[in-house]
């Protein structure tokens, strides 16, 4: 995955203007295409119970992330500029009790809130940020004046409560542990336990969709060996019989565990 987010130019404009393009931590490419595979297949089957036609699916992990950044994309071919490095309109600060995100200038209500919750009018009528496009290619020199003014609060709770009285959206970063322990991901059952082979119970990230209010949940152990399945899928999706297994398997054509 860090291959393809080398050529999809995702890589590139994460390190911005002369900075060495990191390394992403998020296996962004191999989810993409996967969640892209599976539309891809519903609507194949779709189709095949509507008309009885099969189809031959081709799912392009590179394609699946430049979809991913279709408004840099959008713009660069249709003769607009690209924007490399951190996101303009999105804060990063770390005050005490940790980091906290906020977004600052998208849409026009955003900028108007911010400055009334500065107290800071005199900002609407500097040129430089008269416009989000303005305020986006002066972002250098927007950042000090905000994160001057959140340093006023001390703490991160106290900042983030007045940011959300604001209207203005913001989030703690939290780190994986405190992801895993968050109610509200306890309360969706988010991190189910399933049954491993040689662990016992493990816990499993879930799938991140409900269905009729409840959430899809496995049905079956965690797969642990090569070729566990190969006689279920055979047999008893595709209704291969035993001995035909059997022969592919001894003909190294499959593996069965």
């Amino acid at each position: 995955h860090h291959i393809i987010n080398a050529v999809s130019g995702i890589m590139h404009l994460e390190g911005g203007p002369g900075a060495t393009p990191p390394v992403s931590y998020l296996q962004a490419a191999d989810v993409l295409a996967g969640t892209h595979a599976f539309g891809a297949i519903l609507a194949a089957l779709f189709r095949r119970e509507r008309t009885g036609r099969g189809a031959y699916l081709d799912v392009s992990m590179l394609e699946a992330m430049i979809a991913a950044e279709d408004i840099t994309y959008g713009a660069i071919i249709n003769g607009g500029a690209e924007y490399p490095g951190p996101r303009a309109g999105m804060i990063v600060h770390r005050l005490e009790g940790g980091d906290f995100a906020m977004q600052t200038v998208g849409a026009p209500q955003l900028w108007a809130r911010l400055l009334e919750a500065m107290k800071r009018p005199d900002l609407a009528e500097d040129p430089r940020f008269a416009t989000p496009l303005a305020r986006r290619q002066h972002w250098p020199a927007l950042v000090p004046i905000i994160s001057a003014w959140l340093d006023t609060f001390g703490t991160r709770e106290r900042a983030m409560a007045a940011l959300r009285a604001a209207r203005l959206p913001t989030a703690p970063v939290l780190s994986p542990a405190e992801v895993v322990a968050h109610p509200h991901l306890d309360a969706r059952r988010a991190f189910p336990e399933v049954e491993h082979p040689a662990r016992g119970k493990v816990r499993v990230t879930a799938t991140p969709f409900h269905v009729d209010g409840a959430p899809v949940t496995p049905t079956a152990g965690a797969p642990y060996r090569i070729g566990e399945h190969t006689r279920d899928v055979l047999g008893g999706l595709l209704g291969y019989s035993a001995s035909r297994i059997d022969e592919l398997a001894k003909a190294g054509a499959i593996g069965v565990a």
